[in-house]
């Protein structure tokens, strides 16, 4: 028979990882992409653009906002899959086809839709998105591994 606590720990549970260590997985792995990746858009002058979305086009409101986005993608790949983050290989995978999917819905469909711009417009400007989104995805993938490695 199960306790009254074995209930709760199997229900913020899944696979094997706690709610708590998926999110903080998410957060730090998303962060961590995060930064590394908006430090590429800045060189790239890229964060006026994302500002634009909310009515801006001051850098560090598109900073904002890129981070913001990065952290709620990290915790879209943390908290329902982190099972499949076992080893860094297996981060490593994952992350960059995540980061793959991500371009493809981000800045190929979901941000052209809300500028009223042409979708999936492959250009230059796209194929260093591109490889800002693989650079993003790789890093959360690999964080993630170590955050819900630590002391597990």
């Amino acid at each position: 028979m199960m306790s009254t606590a074995d209930a709760a720990h199997s229900a913020d549970t899944h696979g094997g990882f706690a709610i708590g260590r998926r999110v903080m997985a998410g957060v730090v792995g998303g962060i961590a992409g995060g930064l590394v990746f908006g430090i590429l858009m800045m060189m790239m002058g890229m964060l006026p653009t994302i500002a634009s979305m909310v009515g801006s086009q001051s850098a560090g409101v598109g900073f904002a906002i890129h981070m913001l986005i990065s952290i709620g993608i990290g915790l879209g790949l943390t908290v329902p899959f982190a099972s499949l983050l076992s080893t860094y290989p297996r981060g490593a995978v994952i992350g960059l086809v995540y980061g793959a999917i991500w371009w493809v819905l981000g800045p190929l469909l979901l941000m052209p839709t809300m500028m009223g711009m042409p979708l999936f417009m492959i250009d230059a400007t796209a194929m260093m998105s591109l490889m800002g989104h693989l650079i993003y995805g790789l890093i959360l993938g690999l964080v993630a591994v170590g955050v819900l490695r630590k002391n597990a």
